[in-house]
């Protein structure tokens, strides 16, 4: 009952515009969820070979991470809302586009143009949500960001394939896979209505006729901001590398080691981010207890048991088990490092902050793809799959006592860099 008041006060108290930004959330999550399950099946149904699958993943995530800091910068000079808007105008069109087109060189470009036109979206949503709430407000505030997306994305996900299943009851598979696409572009689209009543503020204006009168004091602070912009990048660096050799490629341990069925591994992946949901709501007990630094650092390490559980075992169950706990306790932190992040950071830089964070994570996933595959051929289901997630297990580690020594001393109480506010 008490957690239960907690959040109510806390949601109690969100302004209109993170009410707004949350519907958003809601409606593009879910239409993403539905477009992103079905779709590697749409290229398969073409007649396509899982090599063009690949290239369509690696062109979406090598473009998000190419266009994440202009992104960031971008959202910083003009405004979040402007940015949003078109990313989420040009990701639905993109998104139409690529439900009824068929020829592989467009399939491959339109993966490349939804990486670029999404990541204006994905890195204008936590800027946002900091400039419309206060310190205390904001890792009860990300929690729910996290956990909504997490949530909508699971709703997308079993909406895609019983959506896909009904219509494959009138038609033929093919026209089956692309009505669902249809429908998650349309729903993705919904998140723009939201988008357009956000009520931006003029911290813009502000904060330029704030830098003619103290470009020192403001050069000083964003250095500091960049200072700890690129501490945050290396720690998230090291978590994007372990999580790129392992993360994409559950379905395929799974299936390599236990020969699960389908609906057996979508049925665990569909738990895993259920249980990361209630992971993010529970982080700010955590918090309250010992600290934001702490309360990562914590989560983190305790993942750690249950990645190398999964790692090593040879029972099905087991397996999952260890896969819920290490995705739901390594998750948790994620909305408590932003709000430490976006507490720190100066406003006129909260783009760029959070872009370069994700664009860290992103090369990770891009780069250790190879590494991980390779491993895995080399040594077998067992032991190339132990192997990989023991290195994740020692890159995490390395990241969690990084970031603990890095910012044990970056206190709740240490105010956070505001340009618009100094002199």
């Amino acid at each position: 009952m008490a957690i239960y008041k907690e959040w109510a006060s806390q949601i109690k108290g969100y302004n209109r515009n993170i009410r707004l930004a949350i519907m958003a959330n809601i409606f593009t999550q879910i239409g993403f969820g539905i477009f992103m399950v079905i779709y590697n099946f749409y290229i398969r149904e073409l007649g396509y070979n899982e090599q063009v699958n690949g290239q369509v993943i690696s062109m979406t995530a090598l473009a998000t991470a190419l266009i994440l800091v202009p992104a960031g910068i971008f959202s910083d000079r003009i405004g979040r809302r402007k940015t949003m808007l078109f990313g989420a105008i040009a990701t639905g069109i993109v998104l139409l586009s690529r439900s009824v087109i068929e020829m592989q060189s467009l399939l491959i470009i339109t993966a490349f143009a939804t990486g670029l036109a999404s990541a204006f979206l994905q890195v204008s949503g936590i800027p946002w949500l900091a400039e419309n709430s206060n310190p205390e407000q904001r890792v009860h505030l990300f929690s729910i960001h996290f956990a909504v997306m997490t949530g909508a994305n699971v709703i997308g996900n079993l909406g895609g394939g019983i959506l896909t299943d009904l219509f494959s009851l009138f038609t033929s598979e093919l026209n089956s896979i692309r009505f669902t696409l249809l429908i998650g572009s349309l729903i993705f689209l919904i998140g723009i209505v939201p988008i357009i009543r956000f009520q931006e503020k003029l911290v813009s204006r502000e904060m330029s006729q704030v830098k003619k009168r103290i470009s020192l004091k403001e050069l000083l602070h964003k250095n500091e901001s960049l200072k700890i912009i690129l501490l945050f990048a290396f720690a998230q660096l090291l978590i994007g590398v372990g999580a790129g050799l392992v993360i994409p490629y559950l379905n395929l341990y799974f299936a390599d080691r236990f020969y699960a069925s389908n609906s057996a591994i979508g049925f665990i992946i569909s738990m895993g981010q259920a249980a990361t949901a209630f992971a993010m709501i529970i982080g700010p007990m955590v918090v309250r207890k010992v600290g934001e630094v702490k309360a990562v650092v914590i989560l983190q390490l305790a993942s750690l048991p249950f990645l190398l559980l999964t790692a090593y075992t040879e029972n099905l169950w087991l397996a999952a088990i260890g896969f819920l706990f290490r995705q739901a306790l390594m998750n948790a932190g994620n909305p408590i490092q932003m709000s430490l992040m976006m507490s720190k950071v100066g406003d006129s830089m909260r783009g760029l902050a959070n872009s370069v964070n994700q664009m860290v994570f992103n090369l990770g996933w891009a780069f250790m793809g190879p590494v991980s595959t390779g491993i895995v051929i080399k040594y077998g289901a067992y032991w190339g799959y132990a192997l990989v997630f023991t290195i994740t297990a020692s890159l995490y580690m390395i990241g969690s006592v990084y970031f603990y020594i890095v910012f044990r001393n970056y206190n709740k109480t240490k105010p956070a860099i505001s340009t618009a506010k100094v002199g």
